[in-house]
């Protein structure tokens, strides 16, 4: 049984289904599969008179999920293994939501119920397909490794990462990425004559891998892609510099080895911080001289400069500081320095409200020449 269960994981699943259980409470359980949809109107039934079609969401190995019809006898809920119509034969899966909700995904995916023709589902899964399913499962794992060496022996530059088999085991589905178009027509000549099964290879990108395999990102979590992300917008670096982030491909990119697709999620609150920024481009002249921009703070609205004659020195002020200097410098105004008065009060107190060390905000302000010195260590006696 433990076999089964980790093959079951890798599908998405806490356990392996048991063919005994009238209903798979423990295979399918809140934040147990990938993409997981939360029904929030469960409780609300919909008004009497109200025409109705019966449609079920059903998923099967990781992310893949699809919409069927379900018959007017049959009466399905979530966590039902069903078996469905497929082409050819049939597939067996878990019916993830049912009722009104289906709805509104079909319509946050842009699927039309009125033109689009579902498949059907022909019943609640016996425990004769439970077992041939279970069976077709602890298959994958051999099958993609014998794959990957069938695929090397034929000198193909690809590389298979997923196999997913159908319910019936008939059929098996080879996810593989490739950086160029490949000509696998003898490749599934011989995985066919290896495995005795229909064979359809399915080219997915770096993002779709990472989803389908899962992992822990950087951050100690489960990766997005594999637990709710489903629209992988493109991540460019101008994001990462607005937010001023070290351009490193190694801690930028991801597991898929693409910029990570969390960079976007705090890119429009910096965009919306920044509008309220003074222009940076422009240097700030005081009768110290002249002074310019070196980085900004953007989330705690501080800004660096350094004067032209000590670069070195790094100057922390406020954005509404620097506006007030460039209005005064319109005006042929220069004022005494850069630093306001009482700025070190209105750092500290920021400090407190924010939870950051005072040193962290306060120690560009203290010029190099009076900053104390280290003691050198007197040597012991005896040693020179």
């Amino acid at each position: 049984m433990e076999n089964n269960n980790n093959n079951f994981i890798s599908r998405g699943c806490r356990c392996a289904p048991r063919p005994n259980a009238s209903r798979q409470e423990e295979l399918h359980a809140h934040s147990c599969t990938k993409l997981n949809v939360f029904n929030w109107i469960d409780n609300i039934k919909p008004p009497k008179n109200f025409p109705t079609r019966e449609l079920v969401e059903v998923r099967f190995k990781n992310s893949r999920k699809d919409f069927f019809q379900v018959p007017d006898d049959l009466q399905l809920e979530e966590g039902d293994i069903v078996a469905v119509e497929a082409s050819p034969g049939h597939d067996i899966g878990i019916v993830t939501i049912a009722g009104e909700i289906v709805k509104l995904q079909l319509k946050n995916k842009k699927i039309d119920i009125h033109k689009t023709e579902f498949k059907k589902v022909y019943r609640k899964a016996k425990v004769t397909d439970i077992e041939k399913w279970v069976a077709a499962v602890e298959l994958e794992k051999t099958t993609m490794y014998g794959s990957r060496e069938i695929a090397s022996s034929l000198k193909l530059d690809m590389k298979i990462s997923d196999v997913e088999y159908q319910g019936d085991k008939t059929k098996a589905i080879f996810y593989y990425t490739a950086d160029e178009r490949v000509d696998f027509r003898e490749l599934i000549k011989v995985l066919a004559d290896t495995f005795n099964v229909r064979i359809e290879m399915r080219q997915i990108g770096m993002r779709q891998e990472a989803s389908r395999l899962g992992g822990i990102g950087s951050c100690g979590r489960e990766l997005c892609c594999s637990t709710w992300l489903t629209n992988f917008r493109s991540v460019s670096t101008n994001a990462a510099r607005t937010q001023q982030l070290s351009l490193n491909p190694q801690k930028l990119a991801g597991q898929c080895s693409k910029l990570k697709c969390c960079i976007n999620y705090e890119n429009d609150c910096y965009l919306d911080t920044l509008k309220d920024h003074p222009d940076t481009s422009s240097a700030l002249q005081t009768k110290k001289g002249k002074a310019y921009h070196q980085k900004t703070d953007i989330l705690r609205n501080l800004m660096y400069y350094t004067y032209h004659d000590n670069p070195s020195n790094f100057i922390c002020i406020t954005a509404d500081r620097v506006k007030e200097i460039l209005e005064l410098n319109r005006k042929n105004i220069s004022p005494e320095a850069l630093e306001e008065e009482g700025f070190a009060e209105v750092v500290t107190e920021r400090n407190q409200n924010t939870g950051y060390e005072e040193d962290s905000l306060t120690r560009f302000d203290t010029p190099a020449s009076s900053k104390p010195k280290r003691k050198r260590k007197k040597p012991r006696p005896g040693k020179k």
